[in-house]
């Protein structure tokens, strides 16, 4: 309607300034800007600078043990941790997610699987907190270690 912002129902476009080749392995937390393609494994938390539209796309050769955030997220690849988009989150087919995704648009295709919750957000709630800060407990028991997106029962 009028003077409402319409959310863009698909992935910026964005250049790769990263590339994390498909024998590399990286121990420990990673942040990067623009765009990151992870052929790779990293085990620690992936996240997208803050107050940027950082693109990351995992591909089918792709693993992230860890907790992820970023803007825009294209994943065929594995994510054992909890995932945040604040705009898109894509997962195509070969996507197996062990954690909770929270998102504003999401697509799934035929395939994909995810071990975990699925949370759509309202575009003008404040977003949660970084991937490196545990959340709080939540009322109907303990949260894991690193999930983001424990709330307070409806």
């Amino acid at each position: 309607m009028f003077g409402s912002k319409k959310i863009s129902p698909d992935v910026r476009r964005t250049k790769f300034t990263t590339l994390i080749a498909r024998d590399v392995v990286i121990a420990g937390d990673l942040e990067f800007a623009e765009g990151l393609r992870m052929d790779g494994h990293v085990k620690g938390n992936v996240t997208g600078k803050a107050d940027s539209q950082a693109l990351l796309v995992v591909s089918e050769h792709g693993k992230i043990t860890g907790n992820v955030r970023g803007y825009d997220l294209i994943v065929n690849g594995t994510i054992v941790g909890d995932v945040i988009a604040d705009h898109f989150v894509d997962l195509q087919a070969n996507a197996h997610v062990t954690g909770n995704i929270e998102y504003l648009q999401l697509r799934m295709d035929c395939g994909a699987t995810v071990d975990g919750k699925l949370t759509k957000r309202d575009a003008a709630a404040p977003k949660a907190a970084p991937a490196s800060q545990p959340a709080a407990a939540a009322p109907d028991g303990p949260a894991r270690e690193g999930n983001l997106l424990a709330s307070p029962a409806s």
